[in-house]
This record gives structure tokens, C-alpha cells and sequence, in this order.
């Protein structure tokens, strides 16, 4: 019994959720779906790698992940299907693949939608559970795709580096309204050289220690920890982080851009400083 993951920026307002789910049992009976989201932001590729980089490594062996995100950013002519760390990824040609793995899958395929169809989601989904029940009926890969296709690659978003500082952005906002930033913990400690640090954010917000969790705090006071992930978290205790601040989210269409827009990048932004 194929294990299948869902994970979309479509929303859950409308059939199309449902649809898809119905679309992939019609061809294969036997998926066992799990939905890891539908809510990630539009055109959002750095929310949308963090989510799913995250996801992806805590499922069994050889689980197959659909990621239904900015499908249609170009014409498409394949979706990838990738195996990576005892993962199957199948996603869109548009740069989102390079964002989660970081680095060169150990076996990628470029499986081709046909030129005369109507490309739309269902499509798509169609497309991605054939190519599923084929290799888990033992077909060969050929018969799948094309091998090590030329593909779109984005880089992910790193922080910035100096010698006495590093610069992050905010990536993820949840529920709670903690805020992430794309600092792992193991380049906050390469960076900091056992030195002494200030945390600052919205130009005036400063923290010069790491939590162990929310507790280690007063009811109401900010903290900074490392979450589950091992990505920096600003948050407060009982509180709402994002809203108090006014922090948002990164996002690619505002980066450079001037004026009003520009001004934002100070609400996305997060600065260590080392001593």
C-alpha cells in the first residue's frame, strides 16, 4: 500500500482538495493519503521549501510526496520525480525541488505531460499518480521518464554572513504566530565562535540568550529558541510574536524593491551580532 503525501498552497475552500484526493484513488485504490498542508502561501518558495524539507524527513522509506506548488509559473512540459534520502519527491519543473534537498537528488526524472492535454492540477495529479503505480509495479524507470532531465534550479534562501554578524530571514510565521527564521542552529554556531551575541529585529528589539523552551521565560516576554527543526524561532511566551512586532514573512516580490516595499525587508529581518 503506496504511502502518498499531500502538500499544496491551493487552500482548503473549494472541491479541488477533495478532487485531487479522488483522482489519485481512481487511478491507484491502494494510496494511503496524508495531507502535510494545503495552506502555504502563494508563490512562496522559501515557506513552501522549509515546510516540506521538514515534513518529508520524519515519513518512512520510500514514501512518495506530491507537492502541488506554483504548478503553472512557466508552461510546464514534465514534473520531477526525484529520490532523495529514501524519499520520492514529485513536484513542478519550476526551482522548488533544488529549495528542499538542498543538493543533487541520488535519482531524478523528468516525466513529460503530453502537448495536446489541458495542463490544470487534476492533470497533473493524474500524471504524478501513474508514474507512482508504475514504479511501485516494478516497471522500469525508463518507462517512467526521462533520466537526469535538464531541469529549473533555484538556490535556497540562506542568511547572510559577515565576520561579526549574520543576517536572517523570516520564512514561516505558525499558528501561534512564532516567528522562523532560516538560521539553523548549526550555522548560528559556526557563525558565533563561542562569542557572546545580540539578537536584534524591527531595529529595536534586541535578545542576547537562547531558551530551552517557551518556559524559560515570564508569561508575555520574548525569547529566542531553536525549534524542532533546529531553526530559530522568535516567539513569546503565551504570546503572539509576528502580530506584537508586526513581523512578516519574507517574500520574493518585494526583495529589491524600492520605496514602501523596500522598507518592509525591516520586518523580515533578523540580525545577530557577535562579541
Amino acid at each position: 500500500m503506496p504511502l502518498v503525501t499531500l502538500t499544496s498552497d491551493i487552500g482548503e475552500q473549494d472541491y479541488l482538495v477533495g478532487a485531487t484526493k479522488g483522482r489519485l484513488l481512481r487511478i491507484n485504490p491502494e494510496f494511503n493519503i496524508i495531507d502535510i498542508t494545503h495552506k502555504l502561501s502563494p508563490f512562496n518558495y522559501p515557506q513552501a521549501s522549509y515546510v516540506c524539507r521538514n515534513a518529508i524527513k520524519n515519513f518512512p522509506e520510500f514514501t512518495y510526496h506530491i507537492i502541488l506548488v506554483n504548478l503553472f509559473e512557466s508552461k510546464p512540459e514534465q514534473l520531477l520525480f526525484a529520490f532523495y534520502k529514501d524519499q520520492y519527491i514529485i513536484c513542478a519543473d519550476n526551482g522548488l525541488l533544488s529549495m528542499i534537498i538542498e543538493e543533487k537528488p541520488e535519482m531524478i526524472l523528468g516525466v513529460p505531460l503530453e502537448k495536446s492535454a489541458i495542463k490544470n492540477t487534476l492533470y497533473c495529479i493524474d500524471v504524478a499518480a501513474k508514474a507512482i503505480t508504475q514504479l511501485t509495479n516494478g516497471e522500469p524507470i525508463q518507462n517512467i521518464g526521462i533520466p537526469d532531465p535538464v531541469f529549473i534550479e533555484k538556490h535556497p534562501l540562506r542568511p547572510t554572513l559577515g565576520e561579526d554578524w549574520m543576517e536572517g530571514q523570516i520564512i514561516f510565521i505558525d499558528n501561534f504566530e512564532n516567528v522562523i527564521v532560516n538560521i539553523t542552529k548549526d550555522q548560528f554556531e559556526r557563525q558565533r565562535k563561542g562569542r557572546r551575541f545580540k539578537i536584534v529585529f524591527k531595529r529595536d528589539e534586541i535578545i542576547e540568550r537562547i531558551s530551552g523552551s517557551y518556559a524559560d521565560v515570564p508569561q508575555g516576554e520574548k525569547l529566542v529558541i531553536f525549534n524542532s527543526a533546529g531553526y530559530m524561532e522568535i516567539a513569546i511566551n503565551k504570546g503572539n510574536a509576528a502580530g506584537l512586532f508586526g513581523l512578516k514573512g519574507y517574500s520574493e516580490s518585494s526583495n529589491g524593491m524600492p520605496n514602501v516595499m523596500q522598507a518592509r525587508l525591516f520586518y523580515q529581518t533578523v540580525k545577530v551580532y557577535f562579541e
